[in-house]
C-alpha cells in the first residue's frame, strides 16, 4: 500500500533512487523504504525477468529476501504496537 500510494502522489514509482541524492531526503526516505523494500525488490525482479531471460534460483532468492524483510518488518510494527500496549 505504501508503495502504490506514493506513485499516486508522486506520479513515478517508488525506488531506492533516493537514498543516492543524500542528505536530509535521503534520511526522511529510510522509514518509508523499510516497509516499501519488499515490493520494491520483488517489482524490480519481475521487471528484470520479463526483458532479460534470467535463471529461476535469482527470482526465487529474490523472492526469498523480499518475503523474509517483509515479515521482519511486520514483526517490528507488532513489536513496536505491543511495547505501547496498542495491542
Amino acid at each position: 500500500m505504501l508503495a502504490t500510494g506514493y506513485q499516486a502522489l508522486a506520479a513515478r514509482p517508488a525506488s531506492f533512487h533516493a537514498l543516492l541524492t543524500g542528505g536530509a531526503t535521503a534520511y526522511a526516505h529510510v522509514p518509508f523504504l523499510v516497509f516499501a523494500a519488499p515490493f520494491i525488490i520483488v517489482r524490480n525482479t519481475v521487471r528484470r525477468e520479463r526483458f532479460e531471460n534470467n535463471n529461476p534460483i535469482g527470482v526465487a532468492v529474490a523472492t526469498m529476501i523480499a518475503g523474509f524483510w517483509s515479515l521482519m518488518s511486520g514483526t517490528a510494527v507488532i513489536v513496536l504496537l505491543r511495547a505501547f500496549e496498542l495491542v
